[in-house]
């Protein structure tokens, strides 16, 4: 049956990293990335965009989405404050337990998740 790993979490960030973010998920191959498991509000509010994503996965897609997400993580700043696409998603593998991979600085960072976020896996 194999091993399955559930990616659940969030992005936030403004119109034209949106839209940059959509031509990636769109761009990908689904199989491989599970891109279906994104949404994106029909109508975003105030300043922030949103985007979300969960989907459990097979552990062999993991890198392929984690790749994925580094991309997105790696779009420029497009105004004058200069901020960043940030983001949190916690990762649940059934042998090796949940991550967190925190989406900033241009980049994906990986490490061991809180306790708190246990009661999610029960």
């Amino acid at each position: 049956m194999g091993v399955f790993v559930r990616v659940r979490g969030w992005l936030g960030c403004d119109d034209r990293q949106l839209a940059q973010v959509t031509r990636i998920v769109e761009s990908d191959d689904p199989d491989k990335t599970y891109s279906g498991g994104w949404a994106f509000p029909p109508r975003q509010y105030n300043f922030t965009n949103w985007a979300f994503y969960g989907a459990e996965m097979r552990a062999q897609a993991v890198d392929d989405f984690l790749e994925q997400l580094r991309r997105i993580a790696r779009i420029p700043a497009s105004d004058d404050d200069n901020d960043l696409i940030t983001g949190l998603f916690l990762v649940s593998h059934e042998v090796d337990g949940m991550s967190e991979w925190q989406v900033r600085d241009g980049d994906v960072v990986i490490r061991a998740a809180s306790e708190t976020y246990r009661y999610l896996d029960e």
